[in-house]
């Protein structure tokens, strides 16, 4: 069938809207304000064969390997998938999961008696059991200290719910409440989700529909090898360092090589570092997410987000190492790290295939989750996410001040500290730009922030502080990298306590600091227009001295305007 153009885009644009549509449901049911609050989840659309056709809807490392979680079901239930089934699964090495906090939730939908697509959502579980509260274990040294494992199950068996699994699910968490009600959020999402993709398909007829779906594939393929067709021919090489395994530094690296021949890419990850001790390590499903998403961020943002963008490209993952690793190893961090390694390391890659699309890096979190008991004596787990690090410079545009994780692109979305303060024992001190972190460049990188709460009860910390210490960013064409991060304790008696990259504590009452790095910048510093460096002095996101010793910009007394003369001179080229 011959499909123009402008049909191929109305159907891609009803299924991304249908995701959007999901999220929206999920957004306004959730009961975690880890989902109504930050949108820690993601809804996309597969066809019949478990391809993905939409994946508009939340975080690019949630969906760019939704596609495994679909086949998985289609392999394990084959012909045993009826109307009314949904399904679950998490397990990163038998179901296509990311890692185990993300629990997919995926319903088939049929019209006329034949199945046509699957409505997916894919979840952060704010507790799934394991070691530490908040699924954040940063002592687990296998996939068994990490929460519950879930091959791929029938949740829902033809309309009617499972309740001996459904009590199972409540076992296996620390806060059975906020479980049933998320779940019931995702399961809804995705009726809502089946029952406009149920409408599409019956206007474009039950036995086209497959042929719009594979259309919008097609198409989004050919999209991809026009961007192909920018970057330089040749072999390119990116690394990016590893320097912990959550227990002790180390010397490791995330190694790609990206070959452009013949309009295809191989990505080969030989060269990687052997898995680790820790709970780094990534599965095939999160190392491709990770591959498509650093591809996707790398060209213009229309490039179609489904399955068939990546049809031109091969990607190999050596067995055994941090990119894919054997079992048993311990695997929740790596939706965040080691994807942001991944990510990275390709940008270097393909920055050297088409320099003027190169991005400076983005800084790395210092999170940390703290779990705890309320006054009622029930429990909390709260995620420290408003100490957001930084992104990147590119050219054209400074990079965004506490965006967040890199492998959310900005879709995680930082929670009211007003709405924290009526949920936990909590009281926020300050959130504020840190200035002097951002990359200097001719764009610079993102500030990063100053971000302390008051912690009113003795309480658990699973410590996240990838980006503490030296810098994690990098600058490109000129750029600096920005400053790093720190996380602080003080407790009530004034004990100071200076946090770890990776650890689970428990501490009394007090304050919790973190200082998030900066993002890196891009070109050269000398060449940044001196007004733009005016108004982040302006702003406090560059002091005056460092105006005049990073960018050779001299501020006028007043700290109104720049002094022109001062700043020719500090400008002339060395003789």
């Amino acid at each position: 069938m011959n499909l123009d153009p402008v049909t191929l885009a109305l159907v891609q644009n009803r299924l991304d809207h249908i995701s959007h549509q999901m999220g929206w449901v999920m957004t306004r049911t959730a009961r975690s304000p880890i989902f109504s609050q930050s949108h820690d989840f993601s809804c996309f659309i597969a066809d019949a064969r478990g391809t993905l056709i939409s994946q508009a809807d939340g975080i690019p490392i949630h969906t760019g390997g939704g596609g495994f979680a679909v086949r998985a079901i289609l392999r394990d239930f084959k012909d045993a998938i009826s109307p009314e089934d949904v399904f679950l699964l998490n397990d990163p090495y038998t179901a296509g999961g990311n890692h185990l906090p993300d629990w997919v939730i995926t319903r088939p939908v049929f019209v006329g008696g034949k199945l046509v697509a699957f409505a997916c959502n894919r979840a952060h579980q704010a507790d799934i059991g394991g070691g530490a509260a908040g699924t954040y274990n940063s002592a687990a040294t296998e996939i068994f200290h990490e929460g519950i494992r879930l091959p791929v199950l029938k949740l829902i068996e033809a309309g009617q719910v499972r309740d001996d699994l459904w009590r199972l699910l409540m076992l296996n968490t620390r806060l059975p409440e906020a479980l049933d009600g998320d779940l019931r959020a995702m399961i809804g999402s995705t009726r809502i989700g089946a029952e406009r993709l149920a409408l599409l398909v019956e206007e474009l007829g039950v036995d086209r529909a497959d042929e719009f779906f594979e259309g919008v594939l097609d198409h989004a393929d050919r999209r991809f090898q026009t961007c192909i067709d920018r970057l330089q021919q040749g072999i390119w090489t990116g690394e990016e360092p590893v320097d912990n395994d959550c227990f002790e530094p180390i010397d490791a690296k995330i190694a790609v090589t990206i070959t452009v021949k013949d309009r295809k890419l191989v990505v080969d990850f030989a060269g990687t570092s052997p898995q680790v001790r820790g709970f780094k390590n990534s599965s095939i499903a999160n190392s491709t997410s990770a591959v498509f998403m650093s591809l996707a961020s790398f060209f213009e943002p229309d490039l179609p987000k489904n399955e068939g963008a990546f049809r031109s490209v091969e990607i190999r993952l050596p067995e055994g190492t941090l990119v894919n690793a054997r079992m048993p190893a311990p695997m929740t961090m790596n939706t965040v790290f080691v994807a942001h390694e991944i990510i990275h390391a390709m940008w270097k890659a393909l920055a050297q295939a088409l320099p003027e699309r190169a991005s400076a890096g983005w800084s790395k979190a210092v999170h940390a989750v703290t779990a705890g008991l309320r006054e009622d004596g029930g429990r909390y787990v709260m995620y420290q996410w408003a100490g957001a690090p930084a992104g990147g410079g590119v050219e054209g545009r400074d990079g965004f001040h506490l965006i967040g994780h890199l492998i959310t692109l900005g879709g995680l979305t930082l929670p009211n500290l007003e709405t924290y303060e009526q949920l936990y024992p909590a009281r926020f001190r300050r959130q504020e730009m840190r200035c002097d972190t951002a990359g200097a460049g001719r764009f610079r990188g993102g500030a990063g922030c100053d971000y302390e709460v008051e912690i009113f009860t003795p309480a658990d910390y699973a410590f996240r502080g990838e980006g503490a210490g030296a810098p994690s960013s990098f600058g490109v064409a000129g750029g600096r990298a920005g400053a790093g991060g720190e996380v602080v304790l003080t407790l009530a008696d004034g004990t100071r306590i200076q946090a770890p990259k990776y650890g689970v504590e428990r501490h009394g009452p007090g304050a919790y600091r973190a200082l998030s790095p900066g993002g890196g910048g891009y070109g050269d510093p000398m060449t940044r227009d001196p007004e733009h460096v005016l108004r982040d002095v302006r702003d406090g996101i560059v002091s005056v001295e460092s105006a005049e010793k990073d960018y050779a910009v001299a501020i006028a007394a007043s700290g109104r305007s720049v002094d022109a003369a001062r700043t020719t001179e500090l400008r002339k080229p060395l003789p």
